[in-house]
């Protein structure tokens, strides 16, 4: 009776799925689930999304006679128009090797980096065997921005897995922002799952792609970020001969006038709305702008007290966003208030911003050995001992060093660069009773106020005095006073007690060889 009553049961279970599957198919398409309507044409894209692998081989800033360790990475790519693929540049940085593959395939074909922009993370892959391209379609990219809360699928090879991985979500904000401190640009958030190895992969909405995604949040959920299209196409035109020469910006700092006080100070009416500056470009010759003046259009269009402009009736970025939309000819027209006078001004535009303390630009750091002492150039990438160290970044503060009070200063013709003890000093009797200068910055030699790298180089090979006299720029420790001749004859021994092929970098050789 019980195996009766159980077969009963099965048999209309059976009957209800067969109704449900009739009733379903009656429906019409727009009535079925949502993946089934929502998810764009995945079997092509799945032909021209592809996942990356590199082998990165990036500079070592302490030991900069080599460079770091291999490492293996992978990321995600997709393929666009003229035989090329797509992919972010913290990718393939670095990279002695790059290859693609995709999901449904198992032979790699090797690539090579054509053309990259580390500000905005952007790289363009050309393949050995251009073939590839013969069965793998170029995605379409929108001409237009996504709207808020539109529907997006995130294309990519996150790690976990290696077939292509879809995630779905929507456009949460839109914004303009610095990319790396120095390079601003639009920049699209979403609420997809943007993971480690989505980096590369396109986002798609409709049919078409709307961007690239570059980085997830830390420590958040359901928060990625994609580069839109717009920043993607200024990047693809600057790369036409394969250089990428920068974006334009207007580099005078700003501040907003929403304070009435402010206001009250500039003699300013309530109905004048605009961003004041606070500090023109230092390296501007001839600039259009002056401090306190209030910057009330760019171009044709308005900008607000909060120095945001209207992008959407319902998105607001910050106004700099339209500096690469109307620039020409190496300036911006703007619209300004000063000292109560409506006038008109072209202000200068520049790509980048020359610093003291500059990056490396994707190469590796020039060096000088002298005996026992490494010198280097101090550069963002040296400084990664300091960024996560708070104990250390306030010594150093406290100590006067330049590595954190001129962080953001630009070059002038007294110090191009700051030079630095970049590694602790080889054991040696010559150093012996001096403490460790490793991070010490170069103030003199001799007393004659180093210059960059090169100088001191030039001063190392030209000093003709018995005793060298080193002093660091620091508020404590201590002057090396050092045997010139002696130094010189314990630097092929110091090298080849630690493997070290080279005196120096090929350029520092250049000066050092040059008497």
């Amino acid at each position: 009776m019980q195996r009766d009553s159980q077969m009963f049961k099965k048999f209309f279970l059976g009957l209800n799925l067969v109704l449900v599957g009739v009733m379903i198919s009656a429906l019409p398409a727009q009535a079925l689930s949502t993946k089934a309507v929502a998810t764009p044409a995945v079997a092509h894209l799945e032909k021209s999304v592809v996942k990356v692998f590199s082998t990165l081989r990036g500079p070592d800033p302490f030991k900069p006679w080599g460079k770091s360790s291999p490492q293996e990475v992978t990321g995600s790519g997709v393929v666009i128009e003229g035989r090329r693929i797509l992919t972010n540049a913290h990718v393939v940085e670095y990279a002695s090797q790059v290859q693609i593959q995709t999901g449904q395939e198992g032979d790699k074909v090797s690539a090579t980096v054509v053309a990259i922009s580390r500000g905005m993370d952007l790289a363009v892959l050309k393949l050995d065997d251009e073939k590839f391209f013969d069965t793998h379609a170029a995605v379409v990219r929108s001409n237009k921005l996504p709207e808020v809360t539109d529907a997006v699928f995130a294309y990519g090879y996150p790690t976990g897995g290696n077939s292509l991985s879809i995630t779905k979500g929507i456009v949460s904000r839109i914004e303009f922002v610095d990319y790396d401190g120095s390079t601003g640009g639009l920049r699209i958030q979403i609420d997809a799952a943007i993971n480690p190895g989505n980096s590369g992969g396109p986002v798609i909405a409709g049919d078409k792609m709307i961007g690239l995604a570059f980085s997830g949040l830390m420590n958040a959920q359901n928060i990625g970020y994609i580069i839109p299209n717009e920043e993607i196409e200024i990047f693809l035109k600057d790369v036409v001969d394969n250089k990428y020469d920068g974006k334009p910006s207007l580099l005078d700092v700003t501040q907003t006038l929403e304070n009435p006080t402010v206001r009250e100070y500039l003699k300013l009416d309530k109905n004048v709305e605009g961003c004041i500056v606070h500090k023109p470009y230092e390296g501007a010759a001839n600039n259009g702008l002056q401090e306190w003046d209030v910057i009330t259009h760019i171009g044709d269009t308005p900008i607000d007290n909060q120095c945001m402009v209207k992008l959407k009736p319902s998105v607001r970025v910050m106004f700099k966003y339209k500096v690469q939309q109307v620039t020409a000819s190496g300036r911006v027209p703007l619209g300004i208030i000063r000292s109560g006078k409506v006038m008109q001004v072209q202000a200068p535009v520049y790509t980048s911003r020359p610093h003291l303390i500059g990056d490396l630009q994707g190469g590796y750091p020039s060096y000088f050995i002298w005996g026992p002492i490494v010198f280097s150039r101090a550069t963002v990438e040296y400084l990664s001992f300091l960024s996560n160290n708070a104990p250390a970044l306030n010594g150093y503060a406290y100590n006067a060093s330049p590595l954190v009070t001129l962080r953001g200063e630009m070059p002038s013709k007294d110090r191009e660069e700051l030079v630095v003890v970049s590694s602790p000093f080889f054991p040696h009797k010559l150093v012996t009773g001096y403490s460790n200068r490793f991070g010490s910055v170069i103030y003199s030699i001799n007393g004659i106020p180093v210059k960059s790298l090169k100088h001191l180089v030039g001063l190392l090979r030209d000093m003709q005095d018995d005793l060298i006299v080193i002093h660091y720029d620091q508020r404590y420790g201590e002057t090396m006073v050092l045997p010139r001749k002696a130094m010189l004859a314990a630097t092929e021994g110091v090298l080849s007690d630690n493997g070290i092929r080279s005196q120096g970098s090929v350029d520092m050789m250049a000066i050092w060889d040059a008497k």
